[in-house]
Formats: structure tokens, sequence, C-alpha cells
């Protein structure tokens, strides 16, 4: 029986192995992810190797080619104030702003006493406030600032906040919003809405410092994002929070449910759970934002009440024909939203497998005092 210290040694050798991988993968023409997905199969086989373990190795490999941070990026080190440093997400802009060398200081409800001296000298003041307080905030920092400072907001709403912050501040503007959540370690792999205001120039150093950490940039005016808001926040979040209110009002046993779930299920019940456990007044302001949002909602309810009429009335032929309509719209998805909820798909359910087998050791006992864990975690919406 392997010991434990063979164990760590072969560990330390894949991790090498590993290593040496991607570094030979960044100095060649790199294959394509489906030459190396198909190129070892029947060795894989005779080594009892299955396939998913295979295609995470190269798929890992692959997404950290395709996203890994540069180290090149040098900028000159700036005076930094982050409003609401303390909440997850200022937190997470104090830490990658910090860790790239820059003088980073925090300015919270409590501390407008200080205003003059972190605002005033600051090349960039960076509001990292609830959506609700976002434009009263603007309005107090902007007659603290130079005309060289450059006032940036991360809020999920930008036509107002960018506006606001053009007409109480001079100089350079810009919005930006995340598109995630604060769990994250750095901006790798994550997109970051931008939508220019004013003086792009001068904050090109904090857009370079985004992709220099792995982030994507998307490039949007306020409109546009505001838009695309009302159907990849507001109407997703309306759907879930119903279906959520729904499954709880029907008595549903949810961790019984999950016993009998498929796959796609699970998910949704894990994206409905995910929401319902985070901070209530983020979600609802952010449905109440603007007028355009509570008309696409009613649109929406709209919907589901039309098609409950159809289904009440039995009407398989009008169910069939709302159901090829919306397959048309959805047509030019089908090949892309099948490669990527199968690959979803699989590694959830090797997770699940590594999971319930973890459950199946027989652990010592231990005695120790209960956990505690909070009703809630307040995270950024995303």
């Amino acid at each position: 029986m392997p010991t434990p210290e063979k164990l760590q040694q072969l560990d330390q050798t894949l991790i090498t192995l590993l290593g040496e991988r991607l570094a030979l993968l960044a100095a060649l023409e790199t294959p394509s992810m489906q030459e190396q997905l198909t190129r070892y199969q029947a060795q894989l086989a005779v080594a009892g190797i299955p396939e998913h373990l295979w295609s995470s190795v190269i798929t890992g490999c692959m997404a950290t080619l395709a996203k890994k941070p540069s180290l090149s990026a040098i900028v000159e080190p700036r005076k930094i104030t982050i409003v609401g440093g303390h909440g997850l997400m200022g937190r997470f802009f104090v830490d990658r702003l910090s860790n790239a060398g820059h003088d980073v200081r925090v300015l919270e409800y409590d501390g407008w006493g200080q205003a003059e001296t972190l605002l005033g000298t600051a090349d960039l003041v960076l509001l990292c406030v609830p959506l609700k307080a976002t434009l009263a905030v603007i309005r107090k920092v902007a007659p603290y600032l130079s005309p060289t400072t450059t006032l940036a907001d991360i809020a999920s709403t930008k036509s107002a906040a960018v506006q606001t912050m053009l007409d109480s501040h001079p100089g350079p503007v810009v919005g930006l919003h995340p598109m995630f959540g604060p769990g994250g370690k750095s901006f790798l792999g994550q997109k970051v809405v931008v939508c220019p205001g004013r003086k792009p120039a001068a904050y090109q150093w904090l857009l370079h410092l985004i992709e220099a950490d792995g982030g994507n940039l998307i490039h949007s005016t306020p409109e546009e994002h505001d838009r695309m808001m009302v159907a990849v926040q507001a109407i997703r979040f309306f759907s879930n929070f119903t279906l959520g209110t729904f499954l709880a009002e029907e008595g549903i046993d949810i961790e019984r449910s999950l016993t009998f779930a498929s796959p796609l299920y699970r998910l949704e019940i894990n994206t409905v759970s995910r929401l319902l456990a985070q901070d209530a007044a983020l979600y609802i302001d952010i449905l109440l934002a603007s007028e355009e949002r509570c008309e696409a909602i009613e649109r929406l309810v709209n919907v589901y009440d039309r098609l409950s009429k159809l289904l009440a009335q039995g009407d398989r032929a009008a169910l069939i024909a709302e159901f090829e309509a919306a397959r048309e719209a959805f047509s030019g998805q089908a090949t892309r939203a099948l490669e990527e909820s199968n690959h979803v798909i699989n590694h959830l359910s090797t997770f699940l497998a590594a999971n319930e087998s973890k459950a199946n050791v027989v652990e010592p006992s231990v005695t120790s005092e209960p956990s505690v864990t909070p009703a809630y975690v307040q995270v950024r919406a995303a």
C-alpha cells in the first residue's frame, strides 16, 4: 500500500511535469486543444485514466496560457483613494492595486474628516459603495478633487453614474463594472466593462493594470451597458428569485430533490441558492435600479402568464409554436451552448463523484466546537 510519503513524491513530480508542460506549450506553436485531447486516447485506456481527467489537464493548461497575467507590466506608482475600501469589492481593489505597487488609501463613511487629504492629492478616486449611494457619494467627493484626478465608480448601472461624474467633476472620468464577485484573488479570466467618460489617456494605466492581471476589458457606452444589464442581471436575478420563492412556498425539500436531480437541475438550484445566500438589499436595489428594468420584468411576467394560459388550455400546438419561435432566436447559439454546457456538466459530475468518494472515507472521530455558518454572505452581484 502506498505510503503518504510516496503519494507526496508523486504529487511533487506531477507539479513539476505540469510546470514543464506549460513552459513547453508557451514556447511552441501550441497544438489545438482537440488534437491534445484525442492524441493519447489509446494510451489513456491502457493506463486506466478516464478521458475526463485528461480533458481537465488539457483544458486547464490552455486556459492558463490564454489568461496568463503579464509579469512585465511596470507602471508609475499612483496615489489612490478607494471610497468604500473596507467593503468586499473595495478590499479586492485595495489588494490588486496595492500589489501592483500603488499607494492605496481608504475613505469610509465615518472618515470624512480626512476627505481633503485623502481625496485632494489622489491620482485616482475609485468609488466602491452600494448602488443606492453612488450618485450621492459622487456629488460628495467631487468638490475635493484636483482637476487632474481620475474619478471612477464600479456601480452596476452606468448611465446615471457616468453622467453624474461628468457633471460633478471636470477632470478624467470612467465608469467600470466588474462582472464578478469578490471571491477571486485577481482579475484573471474576469470581465470588466469600461464606459469611457472623459480624458481616457489619464486612466489608461488602470486599464492596462487590469489587463496585465489577466482581466478582459469590455468597452461600451453607458447606454449599451444598461440595456445589456437588463438581461444579464435584472431578468436573470428576478427569474432566480421567483423560482426560489416558488420552491419555498411549495415546501419542496431541496436537499432531497438533489438526490433525484439531473446535473442541469442541480446547477439551477445552485444558482438560486447562491443568490438567496447573499444580501437581499443588494439584489433588490439592482432590480429597482431603473424603470427600464422594472418594465422588462413586467414583460417577462406577461410571457409567463401567456404560456401558463396555453398550458391550462392544453393547447399543445400553440405551445410547440412558441417553443419553435424561441428556438429560432437561439439557433445560432446551439453549438456553443451544447459544448459549454456539456463541459460544465462533465466537470460537475466529476466534482460530485470526488466528493462522494471523500464522504465514503471513514475519518477518525474528533471532538471540536461546532462551526457557525453565517445566515448570509454579502458579495457583489454577478
